[in-house]
């Protein structure tokens, strides 16, 4: 597995630093919404105009906005917030990857939603398997995925030997096989097992434990 930075350690160190301030941080809100020149800053924050151009310059030189002149009074200035300034400012790595395997024990609820839902968010390949395979798909899972809008009818749990390669990146979503596939290199969800209450609620839950990780975990990723 492939591993990088999305952004040098120092860059994301200094807007975080630029972002601690509350006023900065306000500042920041502002500009989310449109471009602003420092006199209508002054005006919406009630600070006084040396200590704006102290926050003003720290934002700017952290690389969180830019100031360009008006083209109507040259003498006049607007700050608007610098191109993907906020775009890497949640931790995290970026990872590249040619396939995502999603595995779990039995390949037959979580695994299998995983899959489903990576399908529709990301043009990256995936597949799934079991380390112990079960002989069908349960009955919970194709319900909470057809109330969800995903059919996993027809499909079959698949053994890890016969589909891994050895370029996936192994995302366990079940604890036990993580634990029986020690010194894999991949990522850990333990996302609980439904199957153990085997209720409504306990799919219902899975799903949405499944479905926020694979809504985080997507953007972080690049085709390799």
């Amino acid at each position: 597995m492939e591993i990088e930075q999305n952004e040098p350690l120092e860059v994301r160190v200094a807007r975080y630093a630029a972002l601690a301030d509350p006023a900065r941080l306000r500042i920041v809100d502002l500009l989310t919404l449109g471009d602003l020149s420092p006199s209508e800053l002054q005006s919406e924050l009630g600070m006084p105009s040396n200590l704006l151009s102290h926050h003003l310059r720290a934002l700017e030189d952290a690389g969180l906005a830019v100031r360009h002149r008006s083209e109507a009074d040259k003498r006049r200035s607007y700050l608007r917030l610098a191109a993907g300034a906020l775009d890497r400012l949640t931790p995290g790595r970026g990872h590249a990857a040619r396939r995502v395997l999603f595995v779990c024990t039995r390949n037959s609820a979580r695994s299998q939603i995983a899959e489903a839902l990576w399908r529709q968010v990301s043009e990256i390949p995936a597949s799934s398997a079991g380390t112990r395979p079960a002989d069908a798909v349960s009955r919970g899972a194709v319900d909470v995925a057809r109330r969800h809008g995903l059919d996993l009818s027809g499909l079959t749990p698949r053994q890890l030997a016969d589909v891994a390669r050895a370029d996936d990146l192994v995302v366990t979503v079940c604890d036990n096989a993580h634990e029986e596939l020690p010194g894999l290199r991949g990522i850990h969800w333990s996302v609980p097992d439904p199957l153990r209450s085997n209720s409504k609620q306990a799919f219902e839950d899975a799903f949405e434990d499944i479905s926020r990780r694979v809504a985080d975990l997507a953007p972080r990723l690049r085709v390799a």
